[in-house]
């Protein structure tokens, strides 16, 4: 998610607790549990919410795991973590770092997508009458630098976006707020509640997902040593965090909400339900492939579509072997659909 507008610390007190479980997994005589950490990408939020779903409700227990979440957050480089083997999976925020670590010889593999969609937006002023993407081109955007070597370089691509009318974005939305000709990135889930609550008005907003941009999002990593010599256990981790987030999405998810807050006393209701809210109503964790195939699908052609457009875009080489940095060895076996609402 952006570190931006809703700026989120875990309390000393939850950072000892999850530094004192041990790392790395270890296979148990029968009846005890695989320990397993899992790093995130960013602290303690609805975006992660089925994993702690999973741990509260006891579902990991059920397939055997004693699991420990390992938030990240400004200051926290997890998955510099589970490439040292101090933590046994990570959150991978798309497709694009999946692709980096090939590129970069970085033994790291994507086994999982838990979101189809990537959640981000660009947001505009209802004032704008923006009814497309290609209406956004003669607005001033304002996009972070990680943006600008990313999706910015598709949105050139694709539509003929023009860095002239580019500002820095340091995830604070007053210039966006004060100027109504404008347009500001975002998280679906995150910054169009916020802007409404910081200055009055529902931003338009355009999911880059739904014009094209086709990464993954949320994905499960793990290192190649870990699938080659444990793939029970990176099966049964897998497959816990599917029913993780399909109860947290269409069940009850008061427990993995209380986790959050626990961890994260930024969180508040509201928050939360909106950002689950939105996750529901844009399809981000459940649609396209995972409709049919389950929460966490991946396919051949989606991925190769993607790597495609970063090549046109020049975001990635052409002659990068981008299949090595996927399996769908553990995922699309349809785990968890009697968990969807039949309506």
């Amino acid at each position: 998610m952006n570190p931006a507008l809703l700026r989120r610390a875990l309390t000393s007190l939850a950072v000892a607790w999850l530094m004192t479980s041990p790392a790395s997994a270890q296979s148990k005589p029968d009846g005890q549990l695989d320990k397993v950490s899992f790093g995130t990408n960013w602290v303690a939020e609805a975006e992660h919410g089925g994993f702690f779903q999973a741990v509260a409700d006891g579902t990991y227990k059920k397939y055997g795991l004693d699991v420990t979440i390992v938030p990240g957050g400004p200051n926290t480089n997890n998955r510099m973590l589970e490439i040292a083997g101090k933590i046994d999976f990570f959150m991978a925020a798309n497709t694009l770092m999946s692709f980096d670590a090939v590129a970069n010889n970085v033994p790291v593999v994507a086994v999982a997508a838990m979101f189809q969609k990537d959640p981000q937006v660009l947001l505009t002023h209802p004032e704008t009458k923006a009814t497309k993407l290609e209406d956004l081109k003669p607005l001033t955007l304002f996009v972070s630098k990680e943006g600008m070597t990313s999706y910015f370089q598709w949105l050139k691509s694709e539509y003929g976006f023009n860095e002239k009318n580019v500002r820095p974005y340091t995830f604070n939305p007053q210039p966006f707020i004060a100027s109504a000709q404008s347009a500001m990135q975002g998280y679906v889930s995150s910054e169009p509640f916020a802007v409404e609550k910081a200055a009055g008005f529902k931003p338009t907003i355009f999911l880059l997902a739904d014009y094209g941009f086709n990464s993954y999002s949320t994905l499960i990593e793990t290192r190649r040593d870990m699938i080659e010599t444990k793939p029970d256990l990176v099966q049964r981790f897998v497959d816990a965090s599917i029913i993780g987030w399909y109860n947290y999405i269409y069940g009850d998810n008061s427990a993995g909400n209380a986790l959050i807050k626990k961890l994260n006393p930024e969180m508040t209701d509201e928050l939360l339900a909106n950002s689950v809210s939105k996750m529901k109503e844009y399809g981000i964790v459940d649609s396209g492939d995972s409709l049919k195939s389950g929460v966490g699908a991946m396919t051949d052609e989606r991925v190769t579509s993607f790597f495609q457009k970063m090549v046109k875009a020049g975001v990635v080489r052409p002659d990068l072997d981008y299949r090595k940095s996927y399996t769908l060895r553990f995922v699309n076996k349809g785990v968890g659909l009697d968990l969807r609402p039949k309506n």
